[in-house]
């Protein structure tokens, strides 16, 4: 379905936001009959300013090199983290609860995600990320937006119903995540913070000032209670759980006993975002005395124990097995630190996808860092971040290559992220990525490059990419037959220096180093 007969064919209509107990609530969307049959959750946590993937998933295998690129603030090689899905790869110490949850193979590892031709604005790179959109395309509507509307499309009419009475999605923050808006409205609701939340399901409000506009917020938050269309569902979802596990006292902890409060209530909320800044790490990333305390190691800690109080409650509330989480940032940062024991603006970055019925499968190789590396060099990708949305709606909310075209407006190569019989495929396992499938010869080359790649047949692409993660060449991208492949690129008009050659078939991604005279 293309864009413009996707919101052709989506009902038209108004809607005015209310307001609860200072709080905005957009509330749109509920669970039709499909997707009722699949009750799997997903929450999103963003993790907010650009996280540095490089001291978050550190390349072991590479470490003389990771520490020459970035010695001021490279962690010390004895305390990085070892777990069980690669031996060639370890977590940042501080995420230690977070290496737990692997260790039980309840995690894993999509390294380097990011998209072709990074922007390195925070806030037009979050809107790429949102709206799944080319760098040089502006989308209004968000993935999970459109995603969650393909299924209702005649709202706003007939919602909320008593069969439907609950909200698609949930933003915690005062503000709903572009990513959750839909081709004509906002398929989601923000519980602004954590003290709103207590109020609601308590029946409490803020104090209001003896004054006429006192009085005057008063009469509002008494007609949004008596108005608002799902504030009754969320309060009868919270209530009907008396006890939950110990968090910790932290800002995403908080976030996410919420959730887990609503989804054990009963609520058939789809997806849940929420949120975690911080990440902006410009200076003092780490302390000059130990690099393995300071801004990026709190914000690590704040990740790793949420995360596992959060696992840790769900499993006690008995819904474990029908929530899966994931981590996202809207870049990552260059591979070279700065004299301010800080990292800039990067590309690249990996994302954890953790819960009961994830694939515990470490996804790509480590990042590749050369033993001199630029100060504007960057992670080159070997995800592309719409290819995990796109295994998000395949393999967790078991959505067929038509609804995920409709999703994303393209094809995407799909990684088995969660479990294979969710959705009733045959293995979840990803092809071996031990055994190379692309060599490009001669290597160093002047103006014709030479891969030679082995296809297991199906669709396949081959990107050329700068340092920077640009695309200095036009794209392959066709279906090739099961065999190996030669094709022989003009590279005569690049300047010379290192290039990136990314190959995907399938499920299989791989970048090979190249390097031009």
């Amino acid at each position: 379905m293309k864009r413009r007969n996707f919101i052709k064919n989506t009902v038209l209509g108004a809607l005015t936001p209310t307001f609860l107990n200072n709080q905005s609530l957009w509330a749109m969307g509920n669970i039709d009959q499909k997707l009722l049959e699949n009750e799997n959750v997903l929450v999103v946590i963003q993790l907010n300013g650009g996280n540095d993937g490089l001291n978050t998933v550190i390349p072991i295998n590479q470490y003389s090199n990771y520490n020459k690129a970035r010695t001021n603030i490279a962690l010390a090689e004895d305390k990085v983290i070892k777990i069980p899905q690669s031996d060639l790869i370890g977590l940042h110490p501080s995420l230690k609860n977070l290496a737990t949850l692997m260790k039980d193979g309840k995690g894993n590892i999509v390294q380097d995600v990011g998209y072709p031709n990074p922007n390195f604005s925070h806030f037009r790179a979050t809107d790429i990320w949102h709206t799944a959109s080319n760098a040089t395309e502006v989308l209004e509507s968000g993935w999970a937006g459109r995603f969650l509307a393909l299924d209702h499309p005649n709202y706003p009419e007939g919602y909320p119903s008593t069969k439907y009475p609950d909200p698609l999605s949930i933003q915690i923050g005062s503000v709903v995540s572009t990513a959750l808006q839909g081709p004509l409205y906002s398929m989601g609701m923000s519980i602004s913070d954590t003290t709103n939340f207590y109020n609601l399901i308590e029946n409490a409000d803020q104090p209001v000032p003896n004054t006429l506009a006192g009085k005057e917020l008063d009469y509002l938050r008494q007609v949004s209670k008596q108005t608002n269309k799902y504030s009754e569902s969320i309060k009868a979802a919270a209530l009907k759980v008396s006890q939950q596990k110990e968090y910790p006292n932290l800002s995403l902890a908080s976030q996410l006993k919420i959730v887990a409060r609503l989804i054990a209530g009963g609520l058939k909320t789809k997806i849940y975002y929420v949120r975690l800044g911080g990440f902006d790490t410009h200076s003092s990333q780490t302390t000059a005395t130990d690099t393995s305390t300071g801004t990026h190691a709190t914000l690590m800690a704040n990740l790793g124990d949420s995360i596992k109080a959060f696992q840790d409650d769900l499993k006690f509330l008995g819904v474990a097995d029908k929530v899966m989480g994931m981590t996202y940032s809207e870049f990552g940062r260059r591979i070279k630190s700065n004299a301010s024991l800080g990292t800039d603006h990067g590309a690249a970055a990996p994302m954890f996808f953790f819960g009961e019925k994830v694939n515990p499968t470490y996804f790509g190789k480590p990042t590749t860092i050369s033993a001199t590396v630029a100060n504007n060099d960057n992670i080159p990708m070997q995800h592309d971040f719409r290819a995990v949305y796109a295994s998000i709606m395949k393999y967790w909310f078991c959505s067929d290559s038509v609804e995920m075209k409709s999703v994303l407006f393209q094809d995407f190569n799909t990684i088995p992220i969660a479990s294979a019989s969710i959705c009733g495929y045959v293995t979840a396992n990803e092809p071996a990525l031990s055994n190379t499938r692309i060599k490009a010869f001669p290597n160093p080359f002047q103006e014709t490059l030479n891969l030679n790649f082995v296809s297991q047949g199906g669709q396949s692409s081959i990107q050329i990419l700068n340092m920077n993660g640009q695309e200095v060449a036009p794209e392959i991208n066709e279906e090739f037959e099961a065999g190996n492949h030669q094709i022989s690129l003009n590279l005569s008009h690049l300047q010379s220096g290192i290039y990136l050659a990314r190959y995907r078939n399938e499920e299989y991604q791989e970048v090979v180093r190249v390097m031009k005279k």
